[in-house]
């Protein structure tokens, strides 16, 4: 049996280990209109991700951005999810047409938009224009 206090040391030692991991990564919230204006106000630098489950193009998206979202160039970057389907205000706020749309902010400034891209390079790109002012 281990003791009560090797057992709180160990379980300290592993929340550590998961939240050092995690310190650099971009953080990943669902979209919200009232989130989303704060983050802009804030000067943050965004990507929203417009998505459907059903969507092959967003999957092959999904786990390209969840690679770049470990970066730690993307440390400061807030993700926003809008599912398609669901979050129809939010999808024509952001005057997107259709599932798979990534934007791309620098506060309030929009630097970059793209449809149905499943390209690494040209992803890494759009996530480079949100930090790159």
């Amino acid at each position: 049996m281990i003791p009560l206090s090797r057992l709180a040391g160990a379980i300290a030692a592993a929340s550590f280990a998961v939240t050092a991991v995690t310190a650099f990564a971009a953080e990943t919230r669902p979209y919200d209109a009232q989130s989303f204006a704060a983050a802009q106000a804030a000067g943050s630098p965004i990507v929203v991700e417009i998505s459907a489950p059903w969507c092959p193009t967003c999957k092959a998206q999904k786990p390209i951005i969840e690679n770049l979202a470990k970066s730690d160039a993307y440390k400061d970057l807030v993700i926003f999810e809008v599912d398609f389907d669901s979050q129809k205000d939010a999808v024509r706020s952001l005057d997107a047409r259709m599932q798979s749309t990534l934007i791309a902010f620098d506060g309030d400034k929009e630097t970059a938009r793209s449809v149905g891209d499943t390209k690494p390079d040209s992803i890494a790109a759009l996530f480079q224009s949100a930090i790159a002012q």
